[in-house]
């Protein structure tokens, strides 16, 4: 349980490094889409082998397919709330819908490191590496908005510790949960994240990478693709 907190804590640490970077200086777009796009490209493939593929071999493919269909609906649902407040676009009054965005994309992702720890197959690197480079854009893009618009830094700062700290205890969720339901529940939950993840890839993450990247963000998004593959596969 300890080792399941330590390595939630090492993924959310880049929300922390990412604010950090976001209030010590100003980051044009196409480095932030570069950074997304890569980050993109390695949730792909950390979806595809790390929860997709491993959720088959829990359960097979029912499990996963409900699982799958649920988490795209929550997500859907939760994120059409978080916009309504303002905290996809940046320019929310308050700190709350930009940690609702970011706690939205998190706690998915780190409850399946805790359900790899919990099941005995260790950390899974792929995905440590995938949640720690997505996360870095999305908390740079914030903090810097939120210094534009006024925001003391020590507030910013602070806000996204607790965003980290809230997302790390994902991954201690997720092994305490593990430890208590069947191959079945296990794998429904693998695609229930996966379903999330696909959702906010599709309408959120790579929209914005194109966007802020351009021509280099499809270039970008496989590199990231290739590096988490080979990451999962030596793991």
């Amino acid at each position: 349980m300890i080792a399941a907190l330590g390595w939630g804590l090492l993924a959310a640490s880049s929300l922390v490094l990412g604010a950090l970077l976001g209030v010590l200086r100003g980051w044009g777009d196409r480095v932030v889409g570069v950074v997304l796009a890569f980050g993109a490209g390695a949730l792909v493939a950390s979806v595809t082998f790390d929860l997709v593929l491993d959720g088959f071999s829990l359960a097979g493919a029912v499990p996963v397919a409900l699982g799958l269909g649920l988490g795209a609906l929550a997500f859907f649902l939760a994120d059409k709330g978080v916009e309504r407040m303002g905290g996809r676009e940046g320019g929310g009054s308050a700190g709350t819908p930009l940690a609702l965005g970011a706690l939205l994309d998190g706690i998915p992702e780190q409850a399946v490191l805790g359900i790899g720890l919990a099941a005995g197959n260790g950390i899974s690197v792929s995905l440590l590496v995938a949640i720690f480079v997505s996360n870095l854009p999305e908390a740079i893009g914030s903090a810097s908005d939120m210094r534009a618009a006024g925001r003391p830094r020590r507030r910013v700062l602070l806000m996204w510790v607790g965003v980290a700290v809230v997302t790390a205890l994902a991954t201690l969720g997720g092994f305490s949960l593990a430890d208590v339901v069947g191959p079945s529940w296990q794998a429904g939950i693998q695609g229930f994240a996966a379903g999330a993840l696909l959702v906010m890839l599709t309408d959120s993450m790579i929209p914005e990478a194109t966007a802020k990247a351009r021509e280099v963000a499809g270039l970008a998004t496989v590199l990231g693709f290739a590096v988490a593959a080979g990451l999962s596969a030596f793991s």
